[in-house]
């Protein structure tokens, strides 16, 4: 009886081991690429000086984004901005047609994660005007966005 008590213990225990242990594989994760690429198409009302010369301005941006943490992150944005022309504007010497102009944004940013997918962003740089006047000016540009 003591042997069968002894074999019983040993099945019990065998069985045990085998039918509860688990076995974990080492496993190894690559993290997220912290870099992402963007394009865009972008309207805009001109403003300021601009708005005098042109209603609306459409154009097309690339944005490279670097990801610090997950809940900031910096941003670089390049691309074109063409000012269409008004046509007939009444002055007092008469009407007169402004011809579109182009504006090429170089910005930096950042972006701000409250929550997933949501963010605030914001955005500041130089704009080189492409008048083929030969006024070529660089302006300022400052920008936001939300998701």
């Amino acid at each position: 009886m003591k042997n069968t008590t002894n074999w019983i213990a040993a099945t019990v225990t065998a069985a045990a081991i085998f039918f509860t242990t688990t076995v974990k594989a080492q496993t190894t994760t690559t993290a997220p690429n912290p870099w992402r690429f963007g394009i865009g198409l972008e309207g805009g009302i001109p403003t300021g000086n601009a708005n005098n010369t042109s209603n609306f301005e459409l154009g097309g941006t690339a944005r490279l984004q670097w990801d610090a943490s997950d809940h900031f992150a910096w941003t670089l944005t390049s691309g074109y901005y063409n000012f269409f022309g008004k046509d007939n504007v009444a002055t007092p010497a008469g009407t007169i047609n402004y011809s579109s102009y182009g504006l090429v944004p170089v910005k930096l940013g950042i972006k701000a994660f409250f929550a997933p997918k949501f963010y605030f962003g914001a955005e500041a740089g130089a704009g080189f005007e492409t008048a083929s006047g030969g006024g070529h000016q660089t302006d300022l540009i400052t920008s936001f966005g939300f998701r």
